[in-house]
């Protein structure tokens, strides 16, 4: 069964009482004091938070960081230039839809890699996570663009964020 990732979107500290939810990424433009107050109360139930480059990383001292490859025309340099301050943190990779790119980012060695899905081509991405999850060790994770049944794709994680898990959890 897919675990969550939990993108978090309001100044809310709930979901951080759920046993089993352990990562969360959270919005750039949440309030800093709400950042630092969220990340120390993770820290002490020994839950991992994410953010979205190496400066809210350094920052906040998140556990690491999601960084998006999908618009890359070179994925190496351009990974080794997001993760340069991300040494010893866990990252997620954002890749485009497409095996030989979902190679090449698998190849830099992220903690896992992201795939987008939208409702036109999810058909397409299902056989995608399918074949990566045969091919790689890496951890995959799917990221709902819009409301997919994402439980039908082979990967480990799902990022959705807090509305859409609370709708989610509530069916």
């Amino acid at each position: 069964m897919q675990k969550f990732i939990i993108h978090i979107t309001e100044q809310k500290f709930e979901l951080l009482e759920q046993a089993d939810l352990q990562c969360f990424i959270l919005k750039p433009d949440l309030p800093d004091s709400f950042v630092t107050k969220f990340v120390q109360l993770a820290k002490e139930k020994q839950k991992l938070v994410l953010g979205f480059d190496d400066k809210s990383v350094a920052k906040f001292n998140f556990d690491g960081a999601m960084v998006d490859l999908s618009k890359s025309e070179n994925i190496a340099s351009d990974y080794r230039a997001l993760t340069q301050g991300l040494k010893n943190k866990f990252i997620g990779a954002i890749c485009r839809n497409r095996r030989h790119e979902a190679m090449l980012v698998g190849e830099c060695e992220p903690d896992f890699v992201i795939f987008r899905a939208w409702i036109d081509g999810q058909e397409k991405v299902k056989e995608l996570t399918s074949w990566f999850s045969e091919m790689f060790l890496l951890q995959s994770a799917l990221l709902p663009v819009e409301d997919v049944d994402f439980r039908s794709f082979t990967t480990d994680f799902v990022i959705l964020d807090d509305t859409k898990y609370k709708i989610f959890v509530a069916k």
